[in-house]
């Protein structure tokens, strides 16, 4: 596994605790999204009120932990491995990445500013200005869409006061532009988020975020399966994350160390 798809793997994961301190519970709603040629009702962002009703169904945290089965598949090549994942809400993430037995290949550090990845496989590190995420995603992701995506939440620079409304059956939808950026979010009745879409096209880039099969975790609601499709150019990447344990607010460490005698690489 190169330095790339690692990257790709901890920046778009896309996304540890033991199981047994945690009672996941599937919820009744799994949502699906279908074609309709039914007529939304538009909403003036003026006098809307759902955006405050959905800014407060979002998860709140101060920490989260949690570890995802994922499937990447980048133009073909499929990588199965395992997310051991923690996050410090807005400050940090911090992703270790295992195959085979539970061998850590790679361990990923996040903030705000940057990116450092090791290579325990290769004997690399590498270390990225935040901005390099873009070429996958646009440079209207931040750190906390990164976040609000892993735990299924709305990106909330899209949930912003320009945003068009609108209703459709017993869905919610949220759409509008942010400079380049074309979006489109799709929440149920709770106003959890079903599917997030995204374009730039002037930079040949799209995101689509799809949330099903909803759990509860700590009396938090969140998806237990994210499936993730970015185009960038000619290139197409499918992460599909399957949580099989999560926690809120518990106590965590975020270790990482570059080990001596490793070397950079671009």
């Amino acid at each position: 596994m190169n330095s790339r798809i690692i990257l790709i793997l901890a920046a778009l994961a896309l996304t540890s605790c033991k199981a047994h301190k945690l009672a996941m519970t599937p919820t009744d709603r799994t949502p699906t999204i279908q074609a309709t040629d039914a007529p939304v009702r538009l909403i003036s962002p003026s006098v809307n009120s759902k955006l405050p009703a959905i800014r407060a169904k979002q998860v709140a945290f101060n920490t989260f932990s949690g570890k995802a089965q994922t499937k990447l598949d980048i133009d073909g090549s499929v990588n199965d491995v395992t997310l051991n994942m923690r996050i410090q809400r807005d400050q940090k993430l911090w992703v270790s990445i295992t195959g085979l037995f539970g061998i850590e290949g790679a361990r990923a550090m996040i903030t705000p500013d940057s990116i450092l990845i090791i290579n325990r496989l290769q004997g690399v590190y590498m270390k990225k200005p935040f901005s390099y995420i873009y070429q996958y995603a646009g440079n209207q992701i931040t750190f906390k869409s990164l976040q609000a995506i892993l735990l299924g939440n709305a990106m909330p620079e899209l949930l912003n006061d320009r945003s068009d409304v609108a209703t459709d059956n017993a869905n919610t939808i949220v759409s509008g532009n942010l400079q380049d950026l074309v979006y489109k979010m799709v929440l149920g009745p709770d106003y959890k988020v079903s599917q997030s879409n995204l374009s730039n096209q002037p930079a040949a880039l799209t995101l689509q975020v799809t949330n099903s099969a909803f759990i509860q975790a700590d009396n938090r609601t969140i998806p237990s399966q994210i499936d993730i499709v970015s185009l960038a150019g000619a290139k197409k990447i499918n992460a599909s994350l399957h949580y099989n344990s999560a926690e809120f607010d518990k106590p965590l460490d975020f270790p990482f160390s570059i080990p001596g005698g490793y070397t950079p690489v671009d």
